[in-house]
Formats: structure tokens, sequence, C-alpha cells
């Protein structure tokens, strides 16, 4: 091959070189510009999904917020109802079984160093006391709570220290055997039924706890010894 020749072979490669190299930084440059395209869509995408959940978040928020205010409007009408339909015959149903009742004081509260204590229902003489708690549908957490207020009463309601103490619960259904725990723990179950008959429900063997008369270190322990019971 002479002189010629060579230099026009690579005159040839040279130029498919130069085509290439061309051709490489043209599809470098589209393909990063396609990523880039497609970062701008993901970061976008990104926005519009983090948009979406906060206006989620907003709207679930605002319909639990909504949800949780009909359910204590809902659940505090019924209350009130049921507490309308115990109080005319608890005199009476208290009185049959032994304790001696005869005023009653709904919605009675009182407040002892920025704590506070609200009562449904009191029944009363001049030496006995049953405290009420009534609730649409009773659960063994409000029986929890009830067994509290009684221990701490006559802090917040001194003028009855020295009373014979009882507590009792009402409502119209109760959950977990919540009626079963309450007796086990002396306290009165009050039964509601659908056409507003009201009654005890314990049996007539049934002796209840005196709060008023625990020492302090009884009211704190657990009364399972109390002993499960028939209603």
């Amino acid at each position: 091959m002479d002189d010629q020749s060579v230099r026009e072979s690579i005159d040839e490669v040279w130029a498919l070189f130069k085509e290439t190299d061309a051709l490489l930084t043209r599809l470098s440059r589209e393909t990063d510009e396609r990523f880039r395209e497609t970062d701008e869509r993901f970061r976008k995408t990104g926005e519009k999904l983090r948009e979406t959940d906060e206006m989620l978040g907003k709207r679930i928020g605002e319909t639990t917020a909504n949800l949780q205010r009909l359910e204590g409007l809902f659940g505090s009408q019924w209350g009130r109802l049921i507490e309308a339909l115990v109080e005319p015959g608890a005199l009476r149903l208290f009185r049959e079984r032994g304790v001696d009742v005869h005023r009653t004081h709904r919605r009675s509260e009182s407040q002892v160093n920025g704590d506070n204590m609200e009562v449904d229902l009191i029944l009363e003489d001049e030496s006995e006391i049953v405290v009420v708690e009534v609730k649409s549908a009773l659960k063994v957490w409000h029986v929890d709570e009830l067994l509290e207020d009684l221990a701490r009463f006559t802090y917040f309601f001194p003028k009855y220290a020295g009373y014979h103490l009882y507590g009792a619960v009402a409502a119209l259904s109760f959950d977990e055997e919540a009626d079963r725990y309450a007796y086990r723990k002396g306290l009165f179950v009050v039964g509601v039924t659908g056409d507003g008959l009201v009654q005890i429900l314990n049996d007539p063997s049934f002796s209840p706890r005196d709060f008023g008369k625990e020492p302090p270190d009884r009211k704190k322990r657990s009364d399972d010894d109390a002993g499960p019971g028939p209603l």
C-alpha cells in the first residue's frame, strides 16, 4: 500500500471516529435531558403526592374530630335520657333494698384545689347516700372510675363524711360483663330496659360495700375478694 492509500485509510477512520464521537455526544445529551425530564416528573409527582397526603390527612383529622363531637353529643344526650328514666323510681328501688333514701340530686359537682368531681345522681337521707353513675353502655373502665371517685368522694363532698356511702351503676346495656364486674366490686347494678322499666339487678342476698365506713388502706385495695356472685 502506497502513502496515498495509507493517508486515505487514516482519513476514513478519523472521519468515522469523529462521526461516532458526535453521535455519542448527541446521545449523551439526549439521555441527560431525558433523565432531567424524568427527575422533574418524579419531583412534581412527589410534590403532588405530598400535597395529596397533607390534604387527606387534614380531611381525615377534620372528619375524626366531627365524629368525636357527634359521639360525645350522642352519648351525652343518651346519658341524660337515662338519668331522667332512673331518677323518678330510684328512691323507691333503693328503699325496697333497705337503703332509706328520700332525696335526689342530679349532676352534682364540686371543685377542690383545681380538681373537680361530677356525680350523675345522688340519693340521700340523714345518714346514707348512694352515688349513681349513669351510662348508656357501661364498660369496665367506667366501673373503675366510679370506684376511684367513691374512694375520694368525701374529699370533694365533705358534708357526707360519716355517712354510709354506697355506689351504683345504671345503664341501658352492659359491655364486657361490666354488670358482673360492678357486682363483684360491691356496687348496685341498675338496669334500664327499652320500655323504660328500671330495676336493681342484684340478687336479694347481695350485700353492698359501704365505702364511707372503710379505712383508707381498704379503699386502696383491689376488691376481687368480694367473689363473683350472681346478679
